[in-house]
């Protein structure tokens, strides 16, 4: 099981939450912004509080970088990734926004 920390409010996050979406990942979420007992938890595995920050329990492999994070979902999780490239890359938008070409 693959187990992220992250922030809502965290771009590099957001990126990761979306490719696991995309490459169909299943993760187990902790958001250590809402939950401090979840932030607790992260410094006592990482040694600090930064997120992006995901541990594979099944591997004992931790990841802390969000391009790496994506990387390895791709070589060892994706089911069924969808099949074109440019929807693999993230759909981020900044302060909220929605386009027209992510939703359609």
């Amino acid at each position: 099981m693959l187990t992220l920390y992250y922030k809502e409010s965290c771009p590099f996050c957001q990126r990761v939450l979306q490719m696991a979406e995309n490459l169909k990942v299943e993760l187990d979420l902790r958001d250590v912004a809402s939950d401090e007992s979840q932030l607790v938890e992260l410094i006592e595995k990482q040694g600090h509080g930064e997120v992006p920050y995901m541990f594979d329990t099944e591997k004992e492999v931790a990841i802390d970088e969000s391009s790496d994070i994506i990387e390895y979902m791709r070589e060892n999780y994706s089911k069924g990734a969808i099949a074109s490239p440019a929807s693999m890359k993230p759909k981020i938008h900044v302060g909220g926004s929605v386009c027209e070409s992510c939703e359609g």
